[in-house]
């Protein structure tokens, strides 16, 4: 895939865009909210020359013009000691990143949703076993695809009864056999493209109904499958809570949060300056954002969120701190255990297809992939056992490693080179802690 912006990337001098960015993000925190400030309060950060290798890595990737620019938090024990900002938010435009850059999660929205639906599993509005016709009446009816070879010799898909109920542990944990358009077998595939889900103007509710008329890929609890379950999560906490999606989060987690710029659609030509944005070449990434913009009246609780990094640090450390910050509780103990949890682990008759996106190594909770084991690799990659984490197609990733009191958290917006960027930044990370140790 073309790597545009190489050219733009280079008309901006590295020392020139370093030193400016540094001071860009040093000014950003002595005028940022009290909560931010604290994090930085109680000791000082650790010895820069620790992050040299990680400043290094983000200042080639900019310079190269393999990324535009990237934001990056790591937070250890309640004090911040790494937030910098590397390039600009849009090669076209030239504006520098900074902590404030407004991002599209994409997937990343999904750990939020997964919350909000656990919240009012606490409060006793709806339970892990209800099936989601209660709440959505099209699934009653679901079916199930199954792709076959004719007598004629040709594929075909014939459209059988679900052996249960799509419930809502299902939506959580992605067993729900609901998929995505370019995963899974070809008819189911060309199921969802002929269903042309995206048409129109469509809100919630109508594209909960589109995703019930479609066959499922799988029976209901048989495999972990990638898709739109976290979509159709968000009109089930509408339907039961009477408010929009964006309204029930916006009560109950970004305003209590303080996750002032996270939100589904940007209000203002303010936040729409801040904006960060692929590279041109990005064109898978380029594509997806224009389509996302094209329906603002969908508030997708499986990816339509945009957030600034230290909005998301924030849920973040709630996370972190067993569903709890400044006090207050979002989640209970046994609501957070429960997402914090393999769900689909050997005794759960859950089957990993073969697009597992957790990864070797991790389970899958209600909102988040739970490292299990080290991995097959050798030596396995960096992290802890019980870490949690999950990332966007947009090149969005968030890690909490509770063994260590740590977040990190990478913002950058890049499709095509987000597989080969986002681990060898969790191993810097890991490296400069160890380094620090």
């Amino acid at each position: 895939m073309p790597r545009g912006g190489g050219s733009e990337a280079r008309l901006i001098g590295r020392a020139v865009m370093r030193i400016g960015q540094s001071m860009l993000a040093s000014a950003w925190l002595s005028i940022a909210p009290a909560a931010a400030a604290d994090c930085m309060a109680d000791a000082p950060s650790p010895p820069a020359h620790r992050f040299a290798p990680i400043n290094a890595f983000f200042d080639h990737e900019v310079a190269t013009g393999k990324l535009p620019g990237a934001v990056i938090l790591i937070q250890q024990r309640g004090k911040p000691p790494y937030l910098q900002c590397f390039g600009v938010r849009d090669v076209t435009r030239h504006s520098p990143m900074t902590p404030d850059t407004i991002f599209a999660l994409h997937s990343m929205t999904k750990p939020i949703t997964s919350v909000a639906a656990m919240m009012l599993i606490d409060a006793g509005k709806i339970a892990l076993d209800d099936p989601v016709s209660k709440f959505i009446p099209a699934f009653a009816d679901v079916e199930v695809g199954v792709e076959s070879m004719a007598d004629n010799g040709k594929p075909a898909l014939e459209r059988v009864a679900a052996n249960r109920p799509v419930t809502i542990a299902d939506l959580l944990r992605h067993t729900s056999g609901i998929t995505y358009s370019y995963i899974g077998g070809p008819l189911i595939r060309q199921a969802y493209r002929d269903a042309d889900i995206f048409a129109g103007a469509f809100d919630n509710a109508a594209f909960a109904e589109r995703i019930a008329r479609l066959p499922l890929a799988r029976q209901p609890g048989t495999l972990w499958r990638y898709g739109h379950s976290t979509d159709v999560l968000g009109r089930v906490i509408e339907s039961v809570s009477g408010q929009t999606l964006y309204q029930f989060e916006k009560q109950h987690i970004f305003d209590p949060l303080g996750m002032t710029s996270t939100k589904y659609v940007l209000d203002s030509d303010d936040e729409r300056a801040r904006m960060a944005e692929p590279l041109p070449g990005d064109t898978v990434l380029v594509v997806s954002e224009r389509k996302r913009r094209a329906h603002p009246e969908w508030q997708s609780g499986g990816g339509g969120l945009v957030t600034t990094i230290t909005d998301y640090a924030r849920f973040a450390r709630m996370i972190l701190n067993d569903g709890e910050f400044d006090g207050r509780r979002y989640l209970s103990p046994a609501a957070f255990k429960a997402m914090t949890t393999d769900q689909i682990g050997p005794d759960s008759g859950v089957a990993r297809d073969y697009f597992y996106f957790p990864g070797d190594g991790f389970g899958f909770g209600f909102g988040f992939a739970v490292r299990v084991e080290p991995g097959a690799a050798k030596p396995p990659p960096p992290g802890s056992i019980g870490e949690l984490k999950w990332d966007g197609g947009s090149g969005t990733y968030f890690g909490v490693d509770r063994k260590r009191d740590l977040i990190f958290i990478l913002m950058q917006q890049t499709e095509s080179e987000r597989g080969r960027v986002v681990p060898a930044f969790k191993k810097l990370v890991y490296d400069a802690l160890v380094a620090s140790d």
